[in-house]
């Protein structure tokens, strides 16, 4: 008997199975912005639809990194991957490269920024490296992206930061590794290091808190974070220590509390390789995916109650963001995902570290 496509879907999702596309929203229009390393080893930034498809894409210098995306959905910047001394704005709606700009001398990006809750500043993670300390870059939206000052991180090598909901408290992860660019990625205090999760006032720079793990964790680097409806930060670590070391990776803060790390079956955490790539909350407030490109694997908690709710195999797994009640996901090996479903595969294209959701 034959079987017509809608009998076909039909009975595949019945076994928990769905084809390539299925789910995708093919609208054409701007959802996702990620950066990627094409077969010929060129570096380039992507605007994609719903449905995976790139609407058009930039070149780069080298590898991108992350992406900052203004309030008003109009401006994407591109952060270069650490250490990086260039960013790229796009015109979102013009769909095309309007600017690029510098870290001044003694300075290089980390790969992470925000805007403020107005759209008319945009913050930067830097290393101020030959002083050994972490700085937020401070640059001029509205005035071709000049750089107008910096803040004080209050820690060595400060990576992700976001403006929280409240739109005037900044977290920031201090990863507590210290860099140099004449050594290029060498992490020169291992032994040493103190990684902490910052609050900042934005509006005058000014510390508010600083919360730093047991010292039996210095060796956790604080480098992703993401924030959920509660006010609560989670946060995710690259472990410096011994692989053999069992540690949770995922960890959440609110103000004015303690840190508490989440438990995860230990196969879970195992399936990490001690090393967090990306945060990310979905759009419902309910689930938090923290990725492992290293071990391959996207570990999901529910956020009402801390629990771990499941694990995914993917292959080079890193940049993810939130998509209704699951994530929209990127690898390494060129697949992107919806939820469980692959909705793009491009041979020779590898995604790199994050994606960012447009709107």
């Amino acid at each position: 008997m034959a079987i017509d496509r809608r009998n076909f879907i039909k009975a595949i999702t019945a076994l928990g199975v769905m084809p390539i596309g299925t789910l995708a929203r093919a609208d054409g229009a701007p959802a996702f912005v990620a950066a990627r390393v094409e077969r010929d080893a060129d570096c380039s930034v992507a605007v994609l639809d719903h449905a995976g498809k790139v609407l058009f894409s930039e070149s780069l210098d080298a590898r991108g990194h992350d992406i900052a995306i203004s309030p008003d959905r109009a401006t994407a910047v591109v952060f270069a991957r650490r250490p990086g001394f260039f960013a790229l704005v796009i015109d979102l709606r013009g769909r095309r490269r309007v600017a690029t700009f510098v870290p001044p001398d003694g300075r290089h990006f980390y790969g992470h920024g925000f805007f403020s809750a107005d759209g008319r500043l945009l913050y930067a993670t830097e290393n101020d490296y030959e002083a050994e300390r972490g700085v937020l870059g401070i640059y001029d939206a509205g005035g071709g992206f000049a750089r107008i000052g910096e803040i004080d991180t209050h820690g060595i090598g400060p990576h992700e930061a976001l403006l929280m909901r409240d739109g005037r408290t900044i977290a920031v992860g201090n990863g507590g590794v210290a860099t140099h660019p004449d050594y290029d990625r060498v992490k020169l205090n291992l032994p040493t290091m103190e990684p902490s999760l910052v609050y900042l006032d934005a509006a005058t720079g000014d510390l508010i808190e600083k919360i730093m793990l047991p010292a039996s964790l210095h060796q956790l680097s604080i480098r992703h974070m993401a924030e959920s409806t509660d006010r609560t930060i989670w946060f995710g670590g690259q472990y410096e220590g011994s692989e053999s070391d069992r540690v949770d990776l995922v960890g959440t803060h609110r103000p004015g509390g303690d840190p508490r790390l989440v438990t995860a079956p230990a196969l879970a955490y195992a399936g990490m390789r001690q090393y967090v790539g990306a945060v990310t909350v979905n759009d419902a407030g309910t689930r938090v995916a923290a990725t492992s490109p290293v071990g391959g694997h996207v570990v999901i908690f529910d956020v009402a109650t801390r629990n771990f709710v499941e694990s995914r195999a993917i292959a080079d797994v890193c940049g993810i963001a939130p998509d209704g009640r699951d994530f929209f996901i990127s690898d390494g090996t060129g697949r992107l995902w919806q939820g469980r479903n692959l909705i793009s595969e491009t041979p020779g294209v590898a995604w790199d570290n994050h994606v960012r959701k447009i709107g």
